[in-house]
Parts: structure tokens; C-alpha cells; sequence
């Protein structure tokens, strides 16, 4: 272990650059990585964590001295996070939907962080953990007991029941890509092969045909550490990135998620590297697969799947394409040098991500495949690789069950934007009681603003930023058209409330305008980080099999109304601003939200659960430009799919299958607060007139929230690419305030209790 620095924080988890003296612990440590046995142990001390906000950089931290835990008293945020008693007080009882919002306020406002953000998990995903954890172990991190102990705890607590496996996600089913992986991630960080949980897990992996029937990414990572050979895994050459931008499938026009993870895929594939080989490595070649390892024809499955994984079976397009590369590319034509300069190319686009995003890289995936990259490049002791290590610590997340990861960095912004609309729409922005809390949040806003497009922006690919805001936070910095919308939106409403200052001027509103205006595409809907570069036929092409819907950008209600909804308040306070595209973009963005309505009357959603989520968003839409139930056959549909799916307590709840299959699902558990919360909304913003229906909604979350003015967590609400889930803890606040406020503002004379 290293030592502990005057707080009492282990040097395992300090940024590694910030002594002289860390070098050479770090090189001692690497050298006695493999001969070292793993710490683990049963549990930590949940006391002794705490969440480090750096200005929005979140870390979660071990305090292992008793003086540290005095000079760093456990916030109320901390606790709650962790599951301990926060001993929030009873509230009065609330007798309207406006008492009911200042009880929710009384709560969300303890979880507000110091920098003025609201940080929650961002999990879901089983594949996320063991990226990070992989990568620790090729490139000899030395991970913290308390790590490794509370990885174990999470994986042990999100085993499925049943069968004792792991899924894509943590209400999916038992898949050989989550199973083989985090079966893996286990036995790195400590734990025994025939330890309880671990013989059952193995032996549903082996009913599953074992880790030769993993997901090619799956296998990608076992090939890195030397567990599987490389010929399992399909070709994904670097001189791909060699292509002129002209040609059609270029990997400049894939969707910003899988041209930042095929880059690090490409180069440690054409390397061919793998890890020193270790014990643990050998025993994992024993346990992973059903066959003798040995004879083992590696390049016979480099197809082969479970169907659990094959959510997206590869198309005789893909498979024409792979073979011509494994049997005239590669021994034929590849020349060493065509190699090289794939290679070169492919590190430096990587070394250009860091550069832009100081070295946090866009998600949990390609960060950790990156640092694989830069060890293999550079060595142990280089700048990139120890500022890897560093970045990494503020994507793992500490909660009641376990150390997790998160899809990113945090959740920072987006969450932030609509904690402030939630006041807003209750009409309490002006009420003193809440001013503290929103101009922090307004602070925060103003800090995490991007100011400068990326430095080469043509040369990496990168879309327009500049005004912009990042899902997370600005380190990250990738401006995505809803998160820039929802952060914009918050922005002027407070900076428009009487009593809170001009933070952010207007030069720098307009450059957030001008960045949003660049995000339409040529149907007018709006797409995530950039307009879409190639056509849909490029999914011919999609190699991942375990995602839908991941190799180009798509158009999407939510982002479109987003776009639309801070389009349109913008040009009430500067109407002479770019008036005519402005103009132009809302006609065009509401037009193709008409043409995405599905026949029954909803709309699909790709980033929540499912229909619910998306004709929320797409009645927003209508609603700006005055369609609503009343005078619009579209916003009259809309309304009428939400009225068929409410249930007989007044909820709604779809479950997570909707997305997978296109067809509306009712959740198993009954109705879920933030569905029911989203469907009210809807309905409120198209004026539906049958007040009962939504007054029914709205009685249930009154119900369902606690005399302290919190609300329980339900079933996971996110979902991305269609297959995999992810959660979005914070919705239970914002989305249930926000309703619970329209109803009240909407409708004051109106009784629900």
C-alpha cells in the first residue's frame, strides 16, 4: 500500500503528479505487480468514504485515518449516496402539489455539491467496470484495497440471482459478454476461483459455451490480456483512418461513441500486444473456457456468439468484409509500412483526444482502452499514462452496494439544468428560500461553459463547441445539442429572474446559439454530439453485435425538442438575433418531429424509457408552437397513446424491453414515478382536457413521496443504442418537482388530495 498523506488519503489515490516522490513508489509497485497478491477484504468502512468535487471533477475517496475522518467531516451527500441514515427530519404533510415540490426541494438541495452541481451514479452497464479494471491490470496500476474490495462487493450484489452470471446491463439477462468479463474483473481484484459465487458464474458462463462465445468486444480484451489469442478477434486494421474523407464509409463519419473506441481497438490490434503473462493469466485461460485452451482454434469463433449477446448478428456484408481482410488484406496486400502509418495515425488522433480533453477522453470505454494504447507507446512512467490513471478515479462511483463505474465522468451539467427548470416551472425562482442553491447552480453553469471550439477541430473530426455545455463537465468537453439546450435554457431563466446577476453575457449566449444552429440536419431533426455523416446503411457495418443502432448519429425527438425549446425562449429576449434561421429551424425541427410519430401515436425514444419518454419531449415540441390537443391531430394522438398506457393507480410504467423491440412493454413492478412524472408533463404541455387523467398521476407521486420529502428509487429510466440501460438517479427529483410545479402553476384552484 502506499502512504498516506496528511488527511489520511492513501497515495494509491492521489494524483499521481503531485509529488516527486510518486514516481518512484509507482515503479516499485510496478515491479512487484505480478508477485503481489491482491487485498481484499470483506467490506470497508462506509464512514471513511467521501465524494471529492473539484469543481465538477467528482472523485470518490478512502479516508484510512481517524484524524482525517474529523478534518473531513461525511456530508449529508456522502451519506446518502452510500445508503447510510441521512436523518432527514419529517416534513409537514403536504395538502397540494406546491407543498409537495418545497418538500422535494427541502431534500434535493442537501445533495447539491459544494461546486453547485448534482452528482449522482451513472451506472447500469456491466461492461464499464471492466474496462477500467482490465486496463489497470495490463498496465500494472496498482489498485487500493479498498478497490478491490468494494468491486467485489458490487459484482457480488449485482450477480444475477438465478444463475449467479452477469448481464449487459444490471436489470438485463445473464449474457457471456457481462459473465466472461466481470468474472475476470473479479478474479483480478482478488478473488479466489472457487469461491461460491465464482463456481457458479463459471459454470452458467460454460452452459453459455464459454468466453469463446463472447461479443467481440468481449474479446477484445481477453486478446489484450493474453487470456484469449488474437485471432479470435475479428480484424480491425488502423489504416482504415488512412481512407480520404470522400470515401463513404470513413471512419470519420461513424458516430462519435464507436470511432473513439475502434481507434485504441485498431492500434492494439494491428500490435498484436498483449500483457506480461502472469499466474492469474494461465489459471483465467482454464476458467474462461469450456474447451482445452491449448487446442483451441482461435480464428474458427472469431463469429462465433451466444444469442443472448447477438442482439445485432453481424450482416453477410460484415462478414464478406472481415474474410476479405483475414484472407487477401492482411497477407497479401498489408504491407509493414501501410501498417506503421495506420498506426502513427491512430496515436495521434488518440494523443489529440487527450489534448482536448485533458486526458478524461469522452467516455468510460475509449478512456481506458487509450491508457492500454499510451502503456504500450510510451511506458509505465510518461505523462499521458499517469494523467490516465489520475482521470480515471472520477469514473468510478461509490454507493451502498459497491465501487461501480459510471458512463462518464458524471452527469454534472445535464442534471444541473434541470434542477434549475424544475424551480422554475413551480414559479419559485423568485422565492428567497431557493436563491442560495440556484445561484450556485448558476455559478456552476457559468464555470462549466465551453468557451473555444478544440484546438485542430477539423483534423480530429470534432464538431463545433464553442458556447457550448458537455453532459458532464468541461474537462470532458463534448458539447451534445441537448445537454447545450437544457443548460441554455436554465441560464436565461435565471438570468432573467429579477435579483440574479448577468453571469453569462451576451456574446457568450450567442455562441451557444451559433453552436446549436449547426446540429440541424438536412430532414430538420436534430441529432446527440454532431449531424450524422454517413446514412443508416453504414449499420451493414456494425461489428459490435451487443448495440442497435451505433454507427452513425440518428435523428432524435428529445434532442429536436431541446433545440427547439431554447431556440424558442432565446429569440423572446433577443428576437433580432439570426432571426430568420432561427426561424427556419424551428418550422423545419417540428415538421420532422410530426414525421417521426409512430401509428399508434408516440414517439420513440433513445435515451429513456422508451415512448413515455419521447412524447414527452415531442408534445414540448408542438406545444412551443402552439399544436396542442385541442387544434393538433398530432399532439391529439400523442396524448391519446399516453391516456391507453395509464394505469389504474394513475402511473405509467413501461419497461426497459420497449427499447429493444420498438413496441410498448408495461413494466412487471407497476407504475414508476418518474414514467408517471414524464407522461403528466406531456399532457400538461398538449393541454389535454380531461383533468382527471392527469390529476390521477399526479396524486401518485404525492403518494410516493417520503415524509422527508424524497422519492425511492424505481427501475432503471436511461437507456443508449437501444439495448443497453443506464441510470439517471437524479429523475426521480427533477422530472417528479417539475410535474408536481406545472400542475400547480397550471392549475392552482385544483384539489388533489
Amino acid at each position: 500500500m502506499g502512504k498516506k498523506d496528511a488527511a489520511g488519503v492513501s497515495s494509491d489515490t492521489q494524483p499521481l503528479l503531485e509529488k516527486s516522490s510518486t514516481k518512484k513508489r509507482l515503479s516499485s509497485d510496478l515491479t512487484d505487480h505480478v508477485a503481489k497478491r491482491q487485498r481484499i477484504e470483506e467490506r470497508t468502512d462506509h464512514t471513511r468514504w467521501r465524494m471529492r468535487d473539484d469543481k465538477g471533477r467528482q472523485s470518490w475517496v478512502y479516508l484510512e485515518d481517524d484524524q482525517a475522518l474529523k478534518d473531513w467531516p461525511q456530508s449529508f451527500a456522502d451519506k446518502y449516496f452510500l445508503g447510510l441514515p441521512v436523518n432527514a427530519p419529517d416534513l409537514p404533510k403536504p395538502t397540494n402539489p406546491l407543498d409537495a415540490v418545497r418538500n422535494g426541494l427541502e431534500f434535493f438541495e442537501k445533495l447539491q455539491l459544494p461546486s453547485g452541481h448534482w452528482g449522482c451514479e451513472y451506472g447500469g452497464p456491466m461492461f464499464l467496470l471492466p474496462c477500467i479494471v482490465i486496463a489497470w491490470y495490463v498496465t500494472k496500476t496498482p489498485i487500493p484495497w479498498y478497490y478491490a474490495t468494494e468491486i467485489k462487493n458490487y459484482l457480488f450484489a449485482r450477480a444475477n440471482p438465478e444463475d449467479g452470471g452477469w448481464g449487459l446491463h444490471i436489470e438485463g439477462e445473464t449474457s457471456v459478454f457481462g459473465t466472461s468479463l466481470n468474472y475476470t474483473v473479479l478474479r483480478i481484484v482478488g478473488v479466489d476461483a472457487d469461491h461460491p459465487v465464482m463456481v457458479k458464474a463459471r459454470a452458467t458462463l460454460h452452459k453459455m459455451g464459454g468466453a469463446t462465445h463472447a461479443p467481440h468486444w468481449a474479446k477484445w480484451w481477453l486478446a489484450v490480456m493474453g487470456v484469449a489469442q488474437w485471432d479470435i478477434v475479428n480484424p480491425t486494421p488502423p489504416e482504415l483512418w488512412l481512407l480520404p474523407d470522400w470515401v463513404p464509409i470513413a471512419p470519420w463519419r461513424w458516430w462519435i461513441h464507436i470511432r473513439q473506441v475502434f481507434l485504441p481497438m485498431s492500434y492494439l490490434w494491428s500490435k498484436r500486444w498483449q500483457a506480461e503473462e502472469t499466474e492469474l493469466i494461465r489459471s483465467l485461460r482454464q476458467e474462461l473456457f469450456v474447451e482445452d485452451w491449448a487446442k483451441i482454434n482461435w480464428a474458427s469463433h472469431r463469429n462465433t456468439i451466444n444469442p443472448r449477446d447477438n442482439y445485432h448478428p453481424k450482416t453477410w456484408v460484415l462478414n464478406t468484409v472481415n474474410w476479405c481482410l483475414v484472407n487477401i488484406w492482411n497477407p497479401v496486400l498489408r504491407t509493414q509500412a501501410i501498417a506503421k502509418k495506420g498506426e502513427e495515425w491512430a496515436m495521434k488522433l488518440i494523443e489529440m483526444e487527450n489534448e482536448n480533453t485533458d486526458h478524461a477522453d469522452l467516455a468510460t470505454v475509449s478512456g481506458p482502452m487509450n491508457t492500454v494504447c499510451l502503456y504500450v507507446k510510451e511506458g509505465p512512467d510518461s505523462y499521458a499514462v499517469r494523467r490516465h490513471r489520475e482521470r480515471a478515479h472520477e469514473f468510478l462511483w461509490m454507493k451502498d452496494e459497491g465501487l461501480l463505474a459510471n458512463g462518464t465522468n458524471g452527469v454534472q451539467c445535464w442534471d444541473t439544468a434541470f434542477a434549475i427548470q424544475a424551480v422554475m416551472d413551480a414559479g419559485l425562482t423568485e422565492d428567497p428560500r431557493w436563491r442560495s442553491m440556484l445561484m450556485k447552480a448558476l455559478e456552476f453553469l457559468d464555470d462549466q461553459q465551453i468557451r473555444e471550439n478544440v484546438k485542430d477541430q477539423d483534423k480530429c473530426y470534432r464538431q463545433q463547441r464553442k458556447g457550448g455545455w458537455a453532459f458532464s463537465n468541461k474537462d470532458q468537453g463534448y458539447a451534445v445539442s441537448d445537454c447545450v439546450s437544457e443548460a441554455l435554457k436554465s441560464v436565461i431563466i435565471l438570468q432573467k429572474t429579477p435579483g440574479f446577476p448577468t453571469l453569462i453575457d451576451d456574446r457568450r449566449i450567442f455562441d451557444a446559439i451559433d453552436t446549436l444552429l449547426t446540429y440541424q440536419n438536412p430532414s430538420g431533426g436534430c441529432s446527440s454530439y454532431e449531424p450524422p455523416r454517413a446514412g443508416t446503411w453504414m449499420e451493414v457495418l456494425n461489428a459490435a453485435e451487443v448495440f442497435g443502432n451505433i454507427m452513425v448519429e440518428y435523428e432524435y425527438p428529445e434532442c429536436t425538442t431541446a433545440v427547439v425549446t431554447a431556440l424558442s425562449l432565446f429569440r423572446k429576449h433577443w428576437p433580432k438575433y439570426r432571426t430568420k434561421e432561427i426561424e427556419r429551424f424551428i418550422e423545419r425541427a417540428v415538421k420532422w418531429i410530426k414525421t417521426a410519430q409512430k401509428p399508434h401515436g408516440g414517439w420513440y425514444g433513445s435515451w429513456g424509457i422508451c415512448f413515455t419518454y419521447a412524447t414527452m419531449f415531442a408534445l414540448e415540441s408542438l406545444a412551443s408552437i402552439g399544436e396542442t390537443y385541442k387544434n393538433s391531430d398530432y399532439a391529439k394522438r400523442g396524448c391519446e397513446f399516453l391516456i391507453s398506457k395509464q394505469r389504474e393507480d394513475g402511473g405509467w410504467s413501461e419497461h426497459y424491453r420497449a427499447c429493444e423491440t420498438g413496441e410498448y412493454i408495461e413494466h412487471p413492478s407497476g407504475s414508476q414515478v418518474v414514467m408517471t412524472a414524464w407522461a403528466v408533463i406531456a399532457l400538461m404541455k398538449a393541454d389535454y382536457p380531461n383533468l382527471e387523467h392527469i390529476k390521477k398521476g399526479i396524486k401518485l407521486i404525492m403518494d410516493r413521496q417520503q415524509s422527508n420529502g424524497e422519492w425511492l428509487q424505481e427501475a432503471i429510466e436511461g437507456v443508449f443504442n437501444k439495448s443497453c440501460m443506464i441510470s439517471y438517479p437524479n429523475y426521480k427529483f427533477t422530472f417528479t418537482l417539475k410535474a408536481l410545479g406545472m400542475f400547480a402553476r397550471k392549475y392552482p384552484n385544483e384539489t388533489v388530495v
